[in-house]
């Protein structure tokens, strides 16, 4: 095995709580995957009844971060609250080192937060366990990071395909229409290593909007793209927010794209203001 083939199975068994190959063996028997489907107005498990005008996908209370290293704390995050409803857009901005990726960690489980709550679609994520927090991220909620973490045994539309495979929640229409939208038709065949930095972080956008979580976590996902094509890989992400009334929390540091938010928060000195 390469050094990139380990690489990339290591995160793959990080993020998803399993190794590649059994993921594969979930995409495989994908067709026998529970569905989500249209209930009051955002998707769902089949069994879940949620009223859009008062859902909050997100919830963050009294939420601190520090690390500890021999006898020095230092203390990232201080009392952090923010709440964000189904389909609600927020910017977080901040200088660099203010612990805004921190947040985004936090409230994905690749992290432990030293005290406070954070509810995602009405389940604890403080307290997870390893397992517990993988699982959610195959279905609540769905990164983009500014490394790209792509598959680089899979071609990009099975790179898109993926994480929507695994959680049961895969569209082949709607995929097609990413791909279209985000400006991969052309590339859908070809593997990553074919590709140039900004097409591979397009495919990881597509990727992730591709399972239609209820929550997109985005750490400058535009950052390695030229202008315009931020501004139209933004207007699809927003696009997907509406059709699907999915969150989004986005990190980042242009005013351009924060202004396209609903809301914008700045972190400073581990709090919101």
């Amino acid at each position: 095995m390469s050094t990139f083939s380990s690489v990339t199975e290591g995160l793959t068994r990080w993020y998803f709580g399993t190794e590649t190959s059994t993921i594969f063996e979930h995409i495989i028997a994908s067709k026998n995957c529970w569905r989500l489907s249209l209930n009051s107005g955002i998707y769902t498990h089949p069994d879940e009844v949620v009223d859009r005008e008062e859902y909050m996908v997100l919830k963050i209370t009294k939420l601190a971060k520090s690390y500890v290293t021999g006898d020095t704390t230092s203390r990232v995050l201080l009392d952090v609250n923010l709440s964000l409803p189904s389909g609600g857009t927020l910017a977080l901005e901040g200088e660099s080192g203010t612990g805004k990726s921190t947040v985004l960690h936090l409230i994905a489980g690749l992290d432990t937060a030293t005290s406070g709550s954070i509810l995602l679609n009405n389940k604890e994520v403080v307290g997870m366990s390893d397992k517990q927090s993988a699982h959610l991220r195959r279905g609540d909620v769905g990164i983009v990071f500014q490394q790209f973490n792509l598959i680089p045994s899979l071609t990009v539309s099975d790179n898109i395909a993926f994480h929507a495979k695994l959680s049961g929640s895969f569209d082949g229409t709607w995929c097609d229409h990413l791909s279209e939208q985000i400006g991969l038709a052309e590339h859908l065949s070809k593997y990553p290593e074919a590709l140039s930095g900004g097409q591979q972080q397009r495919v990881a956008i597509a990727r992730t909007l591709a399972a239609r979580p209820r929550l997109i976590l985005a750490d400058e996902p535009t950052g390695n793209l030229d202008e315009n094509t931020a501004d139209r890989v933004l207007e699809m992400m927003l696009e997907s927010a509406a059709e699907t009334h999915t969150a989004i929390l986005m990190v980042t540091h242009s005013q351009r794209q924060a202004a396209r938010m609903e809301r914008r928060l700045q972190l400073s000195h581990g709090k919101l203001e």
